[in-house]
């Protein structure tokens, strides 16, 4: 995998040695350092995408309606390549209504960009909608109530390609309950629609467990290799 300037200066602020390329700094050099990233070409209609947050902001499928400050539904491109799905809001996007807006979300923007991949590229979700109470894992029935509204959001962008971000999104994506430990480094498959998912650590827990960040890049390597070999 050759590494963009970002790539590469996010790894050194990981504390990770890598060799850059001199041909694909010249590359870089030759389109001003700009990386570019094949967006999907799906067209969905405004009214359907309208339609599900309406449904999701007034959703009382579950008690966690009685607790939140607002639902998030998710933000991004909607027709992206790449979706990226987390397990639930925490307290910053619960107040926000958007995801992966506070310390983890800055992470993953950095996770993103060491792809050489930018934010408003991918499209960002959550398996539920709905803060759990002291940001505690979703319950089956929360997770059950909430899995509609996702399927539909993957089914509305089509994505050419799934990160799972954390065990719980993993296990309930792939219905499994197999440690995310043994999910890593592998390539597994969205059923409904055949599209590849690889896991990898929640930004979460890469701020609480950092020395993990090296397997959490091995992981982006999986990802974006395989993203490069899948047909056009």
């Amino acid at each position: 995998m050759t590494m963009t300037v970002r790539q590469h200066e996010y790894l050194k602020l990981l504390g990770i040695d890598v060799w850059v390329s001199r041909d694909r700094d010249a590359l870089l050099a030759e389109t001003g350092g700009v990386d570019t990233t094949t967006v999907g070409m799906n067209t969905v209609p405004d009214s359907d995408w309208t339609g599900l947050r309406e449904q999701v902001a007034a959703c009382t499928n579950c008690p966690l309606h009685h607790g939140r400050t607002m639902t998030v539904f998710g933000s991004g491109s909607e027709t992206a390549d790449w979706m990226v799905i987390g397990e639930a809001p925490g307290a910053e996007e619960d107040r926000q209504g958007e995801p992966f807006v506070g310390r983890a979300g800055q992470l993953l923007t950095s996770m993103l960009k060491a792809m050489g991949i930018q934010r408003q590229q991918v499209y960002i979700a959550n398996i539920i909608k709905c803060r759990p109470p002291a940001n505690r894992d979703p319950a089956a029935e929360e997770v059950a109530a909430c899995e509609s509204y996702l399927q539909q959001q993957i089914a509305h962008v089509r994505p050419r390609i799934i990160l799972a971000l954390g065990r719980v999104a993993a296990q309930n994506l792939l219905k499994v309950d197999t440690p995310i430990g043994r999910l890593r480094g592998q390539c597994f498959e969205y059923a409904e629609l055949q599209i590849p998912v690889v896991v990898t650590y929640h930004p979460a827990y890469l701020l609480r467990s950092p020395k993990e960040k090296r397997k959490a890049w091995d992981d982006l390597q999986v990802a974006t290799n395989l993203y490069a070999g899948l047909p056009a």
